[in-house]
């Protein structure tokens, strides 16, 4: 229970990036939410499976969701 006292505290720690891995995050993590909207909406055009609409709606939220981090990331405000 040690290790969760910072968050019972209400004290939050910070993650810091190096630019390079900042950088590799920026450049990575689109390819990451590709593949997850490719495997969720655009794969069950190749499974005999009914359409989901469910699996769909969760892959574009997927995709949408890692790109905002992403852009949070780099920095950018939209």
């Amino acid at each position: 229970m040690a290790f969760l006292s910072h968050l019972l505290e209400g004290k939050a720690t910070m993650l810091r990036l190096k630019p390079q891995q900042r950088q590799m995050l920026e450049d990575k993590l689109p390819d990451v939410a590709n593949l997850a909207v490719g495997a969720l909406f655009l794969g069950q055009f190749l499974s005999d499976r009914p359409f989901s609409y469910v699996l769909a709606v969760f892959g574009v939220a997927l995709w949408t969701a890692i790109i905002g981090f992403t852009l949070s990331v780099a920095g950018i405000e939209g």
